[in-house]
């Protein structure tokens, strides 16, 4: 098998090609979607391959041919005719101000104008944008393709500053109206951004997109499929736990095929080590801010249930936390459910890059501290591996003790109980272990069972108002939890966890040990 090179951070089309990189096809979905349509909407996360997706795009309705031998577009494209294509791309740079925002359309629009000879007639932007497409058309004797890369990012740039955020939406829903308003001179249309903004806040102008967000016939527009891994990349594999790559970067799904991240893989096959590579290019401040103002049980992220419009729904004064952590890839699909009308959506980490890593993110915000968390999760780790349940006790009761009053009465969430848990589940997903909330058996569910280098954990949490005799561990055996797991031939370790709100830490931690 011979190597090529990975395409690190590159986003052209022609230069993967003819560079020799490697690349996977998907023009053959490039070609569906100009055949079945006109006007599309694409939200991906950050860094998921919309701008090698566009620019493929570009190459095939330029005509440029050469670029597509023996990819699936070669047979299925009509190379006779070539568009002109305008490209609107926010990717670069943060702009802070409307006046940044008005500088990068200027600069755009001027570069279009060159390109097809159009003098610039009118001083604002939706008019030269309109003229350009007029232009352009009339000028080349066929209708003009439109791509508009990261569309949102100048609204999220600024999503904490809601008065700035709203004048720049309201810039861009001016332009975005002209695409609409130019139809007879279109031939084709897609936008792409991490957001789904309502059609009311910036597409009022342009409802005619076809959203194809969660259409299963795309879940794979973007990012690399298993088969994808092993046939493109089968000389990347040699010396990589095959099944760790599955489970630390596959898991993005959109009602269809599940991808991977291609930044996250193509950094695990450059540095050959499982880290958070997706996670680390950008810390989600605003999300974690959110998540904290609306007191967030942390063990629900892994378990959310919510509509296919509540996900699509997204707006400068309405974010839903849901809908965040779905469009910024820290949530996906698990499972869905139809009934006439109504498509409800259960989401769930994709992999264990983002369970450990928000969890991280997420133990420095409800302990107040940035170095704490790490230094406790190793600890955790060790005791883990040794089977220190005394260990395990003293870990999380010195941890509770450090905490001051202060954090909290900041914190009351639930009666303190689901701060508790929080943390206490958090620790054990941020080290990226296999965790299951509220696990079912016949006899009940158990609050948190954790799967470790051959050994099962069962978890029972109680708050209680004063020392008690072990009912946590007592439901944990009267209900027979760990019948559910005795035919793995696994060590079953049964935990009561007891925390008191007058002493705010753990008065009980008892454990005992079935017998294989």
């Amino acid at each position: 098998m011979i190597r090529k090179k990975l395409p690190l951070g590159i986003q052209t089309f022609r230069e993967i090609i003819e560079e020799g990189h490697y690349y996977v096809d998907k023009s053959g979905i490039a070609v569906r979607l100009v055949n079945e349509g006109k006007y599309y909407f694409l939200s991906r996360p950050r860094r998921f391959g919309k701008s090698l997706f566009l620019d493929t795009l570009k190459e095939l309705f330029e005509g440029n041919e050469s670029l597509f031998k023996g990819l699936a577009a070669e047979t299925r494209w009509d190379w006779s005719k070539k568009y002109p294509v305008l490209r609107i791309s926010f990717g670069a740079g943060v702009l802070g101000s409307v006046a940044d925002l008005q500088q990068s359309l200027h600069q755009q629009l001027t570069t279009m104008e060159d390109q097809f000879l159009c003098a610039a007639r009118f001083l604002d932007h939706r008019s030269r944008f309109k003229d350009i497409i007029v232009h352009a058309a009339k000028s080349t004797g066929q209708r003009v393709v439109i791509l508009v890369d990261e569309y949102d990012k100048p609204i999220l740039d600024r999503i904490e500053e809601p008065d700035i955020a709203r004048q720049i939406r309201e810039v861009l829903k001016d332009l975005y109206s002209m695409i609409k308003d130019s139809d007879a001179y279109i031939k084709f249309a897609l936008l792409t951004g991490v957001s789904k903004f309502s059609k009311v806040s910036l597409f009022s102008g342009l409802n005619n997109l076809k959203d194809i967000t969660l259409d299963e016939r795309y879940s794979d527009i973007c990012g690399y499929t298993d088969a994808d891994v092993d046939t493109v990349f089968a000389p990347e594999l040699p010396g990589l736990d095959r099944e760790l790559i599955r489970e630390w970067y596959n898991g993005y799904n959109w009602l269809g095929t599940s991808v991977y991240n291609p930044f996250g893989l193509l950094q695990l096959f450059d540095t050959r080590k499982f880290k958070p590579h997706w996670f680390e290019t950008g810390t989600p401040s605003f999300l974690i801010k959110l998540l904290e103002k609306r007191q967030q049980f942390t063990p629900d992220l892994s378990r959310i249930v919510a509509s296919d419009t509540l996900l699509s729904t997204f707006d400068i004064d309405n974010i839903p936390v849901e809908a965040l952590l779905f469009q910024t890839g820290y949530l996906t699909i698990d499972s869905v459910r139809y009934t006439p009308g109504r498509l409800t959506l259960t989401l769930k980490y994709p992999n264990l890059e983002v369970q450990a890593s928000l969890n991280n993110c997420l133990l420095q915000s409800l302990t107040g501290s940035q170095t704490k968390p790490e230094t406790q999760m190793n600890q955790l780790y060790d005791l883990l591996i040794s089977l220190d349940f005394a260990g395990l006790k003293n870990l999380f009761h010195t941890f509770y003790a450090s905490i001051a009053n202060d954090w909290y009465r900041k914190n009351e969430m639930s009666d303190y109980e689901g701060y508790y848990v929080s943390i206490f589940y958090s620790y054990f997903a941020a080290l990226g272990l296999h965790i299951q909330l509220e696990d079912p058996t016949n006899f009940g569910c158990i609050d948190m069972t954790v799967l470790f280098q051959g050994h099962v954990y069962l978890f029972e949490f109680k708050v209680v108002k004063v020392r008690s005799r072990g009912q946590a561990l007592k439901q944990i055996k009267e209900r027979n939890y760990a019948q559910k797991y005795k035919n793995r031939g696994e060590p079953i370790h049964l935990i009561g966890v007891e925390f008191s709100k007058a002493s705010r830490n753990i008065v009980r931690f008892e454990v005992e040990t079935l017998p294989i």
